[in-house]
């Protein structure tokens, strides 16, 4: 049996072609600095596209979609 997608979250405009995750992380209010936004990609907590991701300088692009495993659910957003 599969899991439900997350519940959307707002697409995320962003300014130029492409952003970096870690950057990206804060910009969707999914993590609050740098460092937290280190400490959930350790944690194998992040997902781009499906996969988990663990790199905080992965080069996202429009329509990608972050996932992010936080203790209250899954929080999804798209690179807009």
């Amino acid at each position: 049996m599969s899991t439900p997608p997350p519940p959307a979250h707002d697409v995320t405009p962003i300014s130029d072609e492409s952003i970096r995750l870690g950057q990206f992380l804060k910009l969707a209010g999914l993590a609050e600095s740098g460092a937290q936004a280190r400490e959930l990609l350790d944690d194998g907590v992040v997902s781009v596209n499906g996969e988990a991701e663990f790199r905080r300088g992965r080069h996202l692009r429009r329509g990608d979609v972050v996932v992010v495993d936080q203790p209250n659910g899954l929080v999804r957003s798209t690179v807009g």
